[in-house]
């Protein structure tokens, strides 16, 4: 079986630890592990009977839900199958510019649907990592032929940019195109989305996921925010029935679920600080600071050695960086998860790590 680009393969991962897929302890994955919220398993129960028609192609409860929580209007939102879809979509608008500026290490769905179109990158990579101040990395001179394909906060190093150090970006590029994948992982005091200047902005478009927050990646649900002559583009390119039933009820009743949206947040700050302090406390780690749910580590060992050991060892798996070229074999990334499988996690790293020094 192939090495896996991405992580949360667990039938890889089974395979080099010789047990069971049930058996691995999932590090590899940043999603939240409190698993599904009750809310949505209930509005997927009781979506099942309706199986038996087609979705309305239009998903008005849907978009309206999202409209009201973000506060637009529905003509500004797409629903898709998951932000890799939108991505798509993104891409293809992307590619008719000149050039499409990507900052690295970068999600590597991005080079691949950009590629797919034939789009001209250029990488904009720090020799640093963290990054610092975004001006450092992008051109501070206009490119109106151009495009900014931006994560935030970033995957895989954890990083937030503030709103402001964006925002120079709508007047310097013709589309900008930014991912907040993992925005909802901060309260909204603390978040830096730029979704309330996209009726501001033509040129700006927002991607976002509600797969890994609400822990529903095998359901595939996302969407776009963007200009109403934008979303009725995309709608065209595509299916007509992009989300199904199931998906549908379940975002509706995720975004409502105020008590599980607290309860991540007060989870995600301590569970946070523990796991990087107990990684900091192993000599052959360095830990860059992470404002969302996932930590990205530089190892004094080779990675692959080292994921090979933990999951014959421990059941555990990491996330390598193999697929981030400007990374390679001395960086992997953890999840977040709860302070006893965090605790889990240190303890076998320092076994590995006392048996090879």
């Amino acid at each position: 079986m192939a090495r896996p680009k991405h992580g949360g393969n667990l039938a890889w991962a089974a395979t080099i630890a010789g047990c069971p897929t049930s058996s691995i302890k999932d590090f590899s994955a940043s999603i939240n592990p409190w698993g599904i919220p009750q809310s949505v398993l209930k509005a997927i129960q009781e979506q099942i009977p309706g199986l038996t028609a087609y979705p309305n192609p239009e998903y008005p409860e849907l978009k309206s839900a999202l409209a009201e929580h973000h506060g637009l209007s529905t003509d500004y939102i797409l629903p898709g199958n998951g932000s890799a879809e939108l991505l798509t979509w993104a891409a293809r608008e992307l590619a008719q510019q000149e050039r499409t500026y990507l900052v690295t290490p970068a999600f590597g769905d991005y080079s691949r649907s950009l590629r797919a179109f034939k789009a001209e990158i250029v990488s904009l990579q720090s020799p640093l990592l963290p990054f610092g101040d975004l001006a450092s990395l992008i051109p501070r001179y206009k490119l109106p032929n151009s495009g900014l394909l931006l994560n935030n906060p970033h995957n895989p190093t954890g990083q937030l940019w503030p709103k402001a150090e964006i925002m120079p970006c709508l007047e310097r590029f013709a589309l900008v195109v930014i991912d907040e994948a993992f925005m909802d992982f901060l309260p909204s005091s603390q978040q830096q989305s730029l979704i309330d200047l996209v009726p501001k902005f033509s040129n700006l478009v927002i991607l976002r996921s509600l797969t890994k927050f609400y822990s529903l990646p095998g359901l595939r649900i996302g969407y776009a925010i963007a200009h109403p002559h934008l979303i009725e583009k995309w709608q065209a390119y595509r299916d007509p029935w992009s989300v199904n039933s199931l998906a549908a009820a379940a975002a509706i009743a995720a975004l409502k679920d105020q008590d599980f949206q607290q309860h991540t947040w007060d989870w995600l700050v301590p569970a946070r600080a523990q796991l990087i302090k107990g990684l900091s406390e192993i000599p052959q780690l360095q830990v860059l600071p992470s404002a969302v749910n996932f930590l990205l580590v530089k190892s004094g060992l080779s990675v692959t050695e080292l994921q090979q050991q933990l999951l014959q060892k421990h059941q555990i798996l990491i996330r390598d960086c193999l697929s981030f070229p400007e990374l390679g074999d001395h960086y992997f990334r953890v999840a977040i998860r709860t302070i006893p499988e965090n605790d889990y996690l240190v303890k076998s790293l320092k076994s590995v790590f006392n048996k090879v020094s």
